[in-house]
């Protein structure tokens, strides 16, 4: 994606600085660190710069070509992307995270590895730092400036954010799941919610398809209940065609979305960090596959 001619590591080694970004798009935590590799691609790529963005699927979906596309023209990435679909690139690095930055220096040694989100400006401090050097060693007299971006995004509190990642797929579960049906392999299963309920685990009610990566809903209607403590709530959901998840905060309707794509959508943004409860109305033929929250 993004590439209309091979690029290797390999080939600029010797002549580049080279960013490597692990991340898969409907990865809320990757997203958030995407306007700063934008920024950084247009500020350095004709300095000696080259970001190349490793896309490694975490959910079957990210595998697909047209999706990857579609999600770099929406973020509007323009630096080379490769996929990754089979992880070999992921686990050469060996890397467990999403997402997760390596910078190469212009000798081909990795001098720069953080993980996750944040140290924006200690990230781009070394960008800079390796391509003074770089000018150095090849003679180059101009010099890199070194302000650093300043960048209007929101960081999250996550010392605020009570409430883990919830996942709905049979081979990612956490022992998230409420209802005492549990998940069943590849089964369609009908759950009833208990009534007394915990937080931070998720309960469902009506027919679920479980699914290696989600649950898909089945027949009419299905209902997704969780008490949650934190601002944002955003869930990686699809459909083969658009479909209408309804839901409700604290009991009271707030909104819908459409769902069609597959991929991640914003359900719910508060001013404060709060406890809230949230039920999901899904209709059928909708795949869910994780909740996060910000």
């Amino acid at each position: 994606a993004n590439c209309q001619t091979w690029v290797t590591i390999a080939e600029n080694i010797g002549k580049k600085v080279i960013l490597v970004d692990f991340w898969t798009y409907s990865c809320i935590n990757c997203q958030r660190t995407l306007p700063y590799l934008t920024t950084w691609h247009n500020k350095y790529k004709n300095k000696g710069l080259l970001i190349i963005g490793v896309h490694t699927p975490e959910f079957d979906f990210e595998k697909e070509y047209d999706n990857v596309v579609r999600a770099t023209k929406k973020w509007d990435l323009h630096y080379p992307i490769i996929l990754d679909n089979d992880h070999q690139t992921w686990r050469a690095y060996k890397n467990r995270y999403w997402p997760r930055k390596y910078l190469i220096d212009i000798d081909g040694f990795i001098v720069y590895d953080h993980i996750g989100e944040g140290s924006y400006a200690e990230t781009e401090e070394k960008i800079q730092a390796l391509l003074q050097e770089r000018n150095q060693i090849l003679g180059i007299k101009e010099s890199i400036e070194e302000n650093v971006s300043q960048i209007n995004a929101e960081t999250p509190q996550f010392g605020n954010i009570k409430t883990p990642e919830i996942y709905f797929g049979y081979e990612f579960q956490r022992g998230q799941m409420g209802n005492k049906e549990g998940w069943v392999p590849e089964k369609t299963m009908y759950y009833s919610p208990p009534e007394k309920q915990e937080r931070n685990k998720f309960y469902l009610q009506g027919n679920w398809k479980n699914n290696p990566d989600n649950l898909e809903s089945i027949g009419e209607q299905g209902s997704v209940f969780i008490q949650y403590d934190a601002k944002i709530v955003n869930i990686v959901a699809g459909s083969s065609e658009t479909k209408e998840i309804t839901f409700k905060l604290d009991h009271k309707t707030i909104g819908k979305i459409n769902v069609s794509n597959f991929e991640l959508y914003q359900l719910v943004a508060e001013e404060n960090y709060a406890a809230h409860s949230l039920e999901l109305e899904i209709p059928p033929g909708v795949m869910i596959y994780t909740l996060t929250f910000g």
